[in-house]
């Protein structure tokens, strides 16, 4: 009789785990392997910022799944509902087909995140994001689309507006967004006649008192010396409560004064929450992701395990959350290959511990930062390392000389400033499954 285990999620964590799992069952033919995920190709989130700045082609920063997974069973679909008590999950039906039913053995959850606006209708309506490949685009676009407006614009208020840029968010994407997308402004701004940099303004709106937090104050503070020095203005202790499309409204958290910026343009960074289907799902959870315990494993339901966003992973040092990072997702899912095979094997499961390596961050202009192993490093050293170890994280070795194309590429020549035309997202219909439809009927 086979053993399923399903893998839901095609993030780092989830494709991750597909492959640790694959090699340890190589041998083993009693045990199916199956994933789940919306888009069939593995994302480098890491790097979206490059895309928005034209730095990189979209094509190079995606690898599809089904050229990374060998034995695992690939479904390309949505999650609509876990069933942890029966043991099966039902995925979403299309136009083309309806939904169906999988049945699994041990489950490993790992859908990651969502955008988050914190209840404010009016932000999540106009203000763009940072979070797929689709948003990097769109927000390459909307920038060009400014410029192209702002060029011949007579009055001068509109002008202003149309080319004021405004990322909401002071951690990793914020920053690297910022910095990227005011380096494309310096080079497209020679296409346009009637516009030079100092008309362009790059605001960041942060709440906390300072940006890049679990950074040491020594990098976080060069950060913003760089990017001020840039023409990048940094707003610290700032909250949004509000943006209509033409006017973003925020307030001091110091003094409570609150202020209005005209922009036509405000990116969200500010905040990520675990998907829809967990919080609706029986699992316990706080803030909405799902509890675990020291094996990864799902409170109070046995072979259920979860990794990346949308698990609550507690530092026993700190006792607060681990921060959500690509570098976390992959070594919880090392972790849950490992004592899924154990308890196929009928042997005792290990416990989950971690120490972060380091992070590191790119703030334009080849300008990076890095904290590795106790060592903080700043300037060009740190932009050539975080360029070296996500070029070695590319799985294969194409994509590293496409990418290495494109860097090069852009070492030579002018940014691009075409402008294509890529509409926004339409809302996601949602069809119901096949036994769902028959149960109905």
């Amino acid at each position: 009789m086979k053993t399923t285990i399903i893998i839901l999620g095609g993030g780092f964590a989830g494709v991750e785990c597909a492959r640790r799992l694959e090699k340890r069952m190589r041998s083993n033919s009693l045990t199916e392997i199956i994933l789940v995920s919306e888009d069939n190709f593995l994302l480098f989130t890491p790097m979206l910022p490059q895309v928005a700045s034209g730095t990189v082609q979209t094509r190079n920063i995606v690898i599809p799944i089904r050229a990374m997974i060998k034995k695992t069973t690939f479904y390309e679909g949505r999650v609509r509902h876990i069933d942890p008590v029966a043991r099966r999950i039902s995925l979403w039906g299309t136009p083309e087909k309806p939904g169906i039913v999988l049945n699994y053995d041990y489950l490993v959850v790992a859908l990651g995140s969502e955008t988050n606006f914190f209840g404010m209708n009016d932000l999540e309506n106009n203000a763009f994001r940072m979070k797929t490949l689709n948003d990097a685009v769109i927000v390459r676009n909307r920038i060009i689309d400014m410029l192209e407006q702002a060029n011949n614009e007579p009055d001068t208020e509109t002008r202003k507006s149309l080319l004021t840029i405004v990322i909401v968010g002071g951690g990793f994407a914020g920053i690297e967004t910022a910095g990227e997308l005011n380096d494309f402004l310096n080079d497209a701004t020679k296409y346009y006649p009637k516009i030079s940099m100092s008309d362009i303004s790059v605001k960041v709106l942060e709440a906390l008192p300072t940006i890049l937090p679990g950074f040491s104050q020594r990098l976080a503070q060069f950060t913003k010396n760089q990017m001020i020095q840039r023409g990048i203005e940094i707003n610290l202790r700032t909250a949004v409560t509000g943006f209509d499309g033409a006017t973003i409204t925020t307030k001091n958290l110091d003094d409570q004064m609150t202020d209005n910026i005209s922009t036509k343009t405000v990116i969200w960074t500010a905040g990520v929450t675990p998907t829809n289907t967990i919080k609706r799902s029986i699992f316990k959870t706080e803030k909405g992701k799902m509890l675990i315990n020291e094996y990864l494993e799902a409170d109070g339901y046995k072979g259920v395990f979860a990794a990346g966003d949308c698990a609550l992973c507690i530092d026993p040092a700190t006792q607060k959350p681990f921060a959500a990072t690509a570098q976390l997702a992959e070594a919880q899912a090392k972790k849950i290959a490992s004592n899924l095979f154990l308890l196929i094997n009928n042997n005792s499961m290990e416990e989950f511990t971690y120490t972060p390596r380091g992070q590191m961050a790119i703030i334009g202009k080849r300008t990076g930062i890095a904290s590795i192993f106790g060592l903080n490093i700043q300037g060009m050293t740190a932009w050539l390392l975080w360029r070296n170890v996500y070029l070695s994280k590319m799985p294969s070795i194409s994509k590293r000389v496409r990418l290495l194309m494109d860097w090069f590429q852009d070492a030579l020549f002018d940014r691009d400033i075409s402008r294509l035309k890529i509409m926004r997202d339409a809302p996601v219909k949602e069809y119901e499954t096949l036994q769902a439809l028959d149960d109905f009927w």
